[in-house]
């Protein structure tokens, strides 16, 4: 008996003596773990760089292909009746303004010319004497009155015949090239109301783009904005315009005609008919503010960006406008002359602390 009581005095001593060494393990761990949590939380700073958030001129740049026609373009048209004894214009050819290019037979017109001068010029002379007569009381005043009115209608045919005659000779009221001909030595003419055509020219000295505008764009633009014009001929040359003309009416599909009007060029000539790409460069009326794309966290459409201030970098929620290149356009959400975050912001949290660094 004595040595079983022995050994369950030993058991217990021993169990005594293990839990208190295990107690006073425990303890020790958790002060490690106390003292751990006390020295081991670290304060982390992020380094970024960021731009300034500043109000830009947005320019909408867009490109139209319309068609290139001359400065002026004319038909020309008989005035007189007869057969054509002349013919000198060839298609192709450049006339100045005022070059006859065909001739109509004026045989019987000279002869009426010469006697509407020849009756004018006595009516002229008569009326003179009778003035003189009047003056002194030689002749009634229904006698001068005869002689007035026969002077006027001697006047009127002098007229008429002058004109018929310099009918016969057809002419070009622009300098231009000759692009049509259409009659030939002993082709019969014809006057009004049923003018025979006779030759079409054209001046290309000055070209005008005519295109299409939409009307979101159309009242975006005025006279004399600058315009960029490039055509599929010579695709490296860019032919500096200005905006002409804008109509004030739309067609069906609401678009509004303009015309924009640039030098031709010896090195490069164009012609009428050819397509031509006009770049429009717009400005919007209302000034926003640019980023980079790269400060913007996330999608266009759900978009932010940190903002920092007081070392301490916030996250915005931002409403976007267009892209631009590689910018984005911030329509609200960051003001002017605060500093957006464009690189070191993806570890970041909301109120995380930053340093900045020049980029």
């Amino acid at each position: 008996m004595t040595k079983y009581r022995l050994i369950s005095i030993s058991i217990i001593i021993l169990g005594v003596s293990l839990g208190l060494v295990m107690n006073n393990t425990g303890g020790d761990g958790d002060a490690a773990q106390s003292a751990a949590s006390k020295t081991g939380g670290i304060s982390t700073t992020y380094s970024v760089s960021v731009v300034t958030a500043s109000k830009q001129s947005v320019a909408n740049e867009f490109t139209l292909t319309g068609t290139i026609a001359a400065n002026n373009d004319v038909t020309i048209i008989s005035e007189t009746q007869g057969r054509v004894v002349k013919v000198l214009a060839q298609v192709g050819e450049f006339k100045q303004a005022g070059s006859v290019l065909v001739e109509v037979d004026a045989e019987l017109k000279e002869a009426n010319y010469k006697t509407a001068t020849m009756t004018y010029e006595k009516a002229k002379k008569d009326l003179e004497r009778f003035e003189s007569l009047f003056k002194e009381n030689s002749i009634s005043e229904s006698q001068i009155e005869q002689a007035r009115w026969s002077f006027q209608n001697a006047e009127a045919q002098y007229i008429i015949a002058k004109r018929q005659l310099k009918d016969t000779k057809i002419t070009t009221p622009i300098s231009g090239i000759i692009t049509a001909r259409y009659v030939d030595i002993g082709s019969m003419v014809m006057g009004a109301p049923q003018s025979t055509v006779i030759a079409n020219v054209v001046d290309i000295s000055k070209l005008k783009v005519k295109i299409n505008v939409a009307e979101k764009d159309v009242f975006k633009m005025k006279v004399g904005d600058n315009v960029k014009v490039t055509t599929d001929i010579y695709p490296d040359a860019v032919f500096n315009g200005k905006i002409a003309t804008i109509s004030s009416k739309g067609d069906e599909a609401h678009t509004y005609p303009v015309e924009v009007r640039i030098e031709n060029s010896t090195k490069f000539p164009l012609k009428a008919g050819m397509f031509g790409r006009a770049q429009f460069t717009l400005k919007s009326g209302t000034d926003h503010i640019i980023v980079p794309r790269e400060a913007v966290i996330g999608s266009l459409k759900d978009a932010k960006v940190y903002v920092v201030k007081n070392g301490t970098a916030n996250l915005r929620s931002i409403k976007t406008g267009r892209e631009i290149g590689t910018n984005v356009e911030i329509v609200s959400g960051v003001n002017e002359g605060e500093s957006v975050i464009v690189n070191g912001q993806n570890n970041l949290k909301d109120n995380a602390a930053v340093i900045v660094r020049n980029k």
